[in-house]
Parts: structure tokens; C-alpha cells; sequence
């Protein structure tokens, strides 16, 4: 899978890569309903026996308009290339976004990255992509674009759920600031997960029988804090089922950054320094806040009851829960 992070006047495009079908979007989540997206752009791709290609923008948008309110990325850069390298796509290009790109008009856009980098011979986006200053450029423009530069253009509708509710990142960063995280997954297509660096701690959890695996996760990540049963992936792809805590530790501190506390099952070893992932397959409780140490033990022990029965039943939602889950 390659991964392009810079624009086409440093980093020209491999020629294997030219001529590809182009799916452009933020795909944040690559959630099902982006999938109707990437999916179409895939057969087209298989069609024409050329790549299939993904046009990303790091940082998101927003995060450049409003730096001071940063989105709550379901998938930061890295796990989304994962997910759409399993989904078969031979390169990520993340074009970096700035107030700079923002003020290319949508001609300079369609000229200098889908003709002269790309070579696109097919444009894959959803019905309401606006791109260039001031959002000038819309789907009719993209479409008239095609037939002057010789590029088709497939736009796809919003994909709607078995409710008739449309499938968006927004509704799904709701469903996970809630705990929701079985709902979020049934949107997503595979269990909501994050990524991160396991880093040292105050190891009260050894001292009392269950040790953790400790991640900061980003600032702006607004996971419910409670108590979730997890699956831990580890950067060689081995899986550990566990309970994790994500909060403030309200029993022993009550104070600093939320921490993703992760007690693997049936592992003992040092994971300090790996990057790792957590996948959340269940929500279940609050924090609570126990008159000592013995109560937490208990209720660490009924946790680990719960999860065990919980994750011995799982089975893969479909392919990509399968590639980072399973």
C-alpha cells in the first residue's frame, strides 16, 4: 500500500499509478456510507484494469477553518489507510490542506491534481462534493470538467441505513461520544478502534492482579469514558481479548488527561513503546467511583466475567472488522 503525504510538484506520481479511477472524499470513518463511494470506484477500477486510487486531505478540513475546535477524527490518517488498503485501493494520496489549497480556484484544482498529477481517467465522489474557493466547483462542474479533460464521473447518492437514515461521520462521532459503540459499528461496517502508543503508568492495576496497557489517545477524541469489552491488537497482529477502562480513574486520582487503561486476558509480557489497537465491541458501565480498593477489585472481576461472555460470541461484520478485529 502506498501512502502519498505531499503535493505534485515535490512528489510526482509513480507512471504505474497514472490513469487510475480517483475516489475523492475525507472518508473519515470509512464508514458504510462512504463505501458506496469507494466501492463504485473499485469495479470501475477492475473494469478498466487500472488502480484504484483514494484523494484524501490531512489535516480535516475543519481543523484548518476552526484550529481552536479541532474534529474528533473516527479514523486518523494511518488506520484509515489500513482500512482502505483492505479494501483492495493500491494507494492513499493525501494532499495536504491549507488556507492556501482552500484559495485554489476549482479549475486550478481540476487542472494541476486530477490532469496534470493524476491523469484520472475516472472521478468516483459523492453527490455533494464541492471543492475550490468558495466551493465553486460542484458536481456539474465537475461533470463538464470530465468532458473537456476527458475523465468520467460517477457521482453516488448518499447511502441511506435500513431506517432510511443517512449514513454520516457526524452521526457516528455522536454514537460513540454516547458509548454507543454496537450501533456505531453496525454504521461503520467493523468495531470502532483506536490507535496508539502504549506508554508507562502508575501500575496500580499490577499491583492489584490486572495489569494495563496505557494509551493517550488525541485531545479532541471524545469517547465515552466507562468500561468497554475490547479486542487489543498488537503492531505483529497477534489478539488479545480485554476489558478496558477509559477516564480519569476516579477510585485512585480523579485528576489528568482521560487514559485508555486496556487488561489483556491471559497475557503477561511488556508491550512499552509498541503502537497498538483497541477495538470496542461493548459498552459496559460508567465510570464509578468505589469507597476503595477491595469494591474495585470485585467489580474489575465482574467486568472481566462480562467482557469474556461477551467477546466469545463475536463475529466479524464483514471484511474490513475482519482485517482489524479479527
Amino acid at each position: 500500500m502506498t501512502v502519498f503525504h505531499r503535493n505534485e510538484k515535490k512528489e510526482p506520481l509513480p507512471e504505474t499509478l497514472k490513469g487510475g479511477v480517483i475516489a475523492i472524499g475525507n472518508f473519515d470513518g470509512v464508514h458504510r456510507g462512504h463505501r458506496s463511494v469507494l466501492d463504485r470506484a473499485l469495479e470501475l477500477a477492475a473494469e478498466r484494469g487500472v488502480p484504484a486510487l483514494v484523494l484524501t486531505f490531512e489535516p480535516h478540513p475543519r481543523t484548518v477553518f476552526k484550529p481552536d475546535e479541532p474534529v474528533f477524527r473516527l479514523t486518523p490518517a494511518p488506520l484509515k489507510a489500513r482500512l482502505l488498503e483492505a479494501m483492495g485501493f493500491s494507494a492513499v494520496l493525501e494532499y495536504p490542506f491549507d488556507r492556501d489549497f482552500a484559495g485554489r480556484s476549482a479549475e486550478e484544482f481540476i487542472q494541476t491534481i486530477l490532469v496534470d498529477w493524476l491523469g484520472a481517467s475516472a472521478v468516483v465522489t459523492g453527490f455533494d462534493f464541492h471543492f475550490g474557493k468558495g466551493r465553486q466547483g460542484g458536481p456539474a462542474y465537475m461533470m463538464a470538467s470530465g468532458d473537456e479533460h476527458g475523465f468520467s464521473v460517477s457521482l453516488v447518492d448518499a447511502y441511506r441505513d435500513e431506517n432510511a437514515e443517512v449514513v454520516s461521520s457526524s452521526r457516528i462521532r455522536a454514537l460513540v461520544a454516547g458509548g454507543d459503540v454496537a450501533e456505531a459499528a453496525g454504521l461503520l461496517g467493523y468495531r470502532y478502534t483506536v490507535e496508539a502508543e502504549v506508554i508507562g503508568g502508575e501500575k496500580l492495576g499490577r499491583q492489584l492482579g490486572f495489569p494495563t496497557a496505557n494509551m493517550q489517545l488525541a485531545p479532541e477524541n471524545e469517547l465515552r469514558p466507562g468500561i468497554y469489552a475490547v479486542r487489543f491488537r498488537r503492531k505483529d497482529g497477534t489478539l488479545h481479548d480485554g476489558v478496558a477502562s477509559y477516564g480519569r480513574r476516579p477510585t485512585v486520582t480523579d485528576n489528568g488527561a482521560p487514559l485508555l487503561e486496556t487488561y489483556l486476558f491471559d497475557f503477561s509480557g511488556s508491550l512499552y513503546g509498541e503502537t497498538c489497537s483497541v477495538s470496542f465491541f461493548g459498552h459496559l458501565r460508567d465510570e464509578l467511583k468505589f469507597d476503595g480498593l477491595d469494591p474495585l477489585v470485585a467489580q474489575i472481576r465482574r467486568d472481566e466475567e462480562e467482557a469474556r461472555a461477551l467477546l466469545s460470541g463475536v463475529r466479524p461484520l464483514g471484511e474490513l472488522d475482519a482485517a482489524i478485529a479479527f
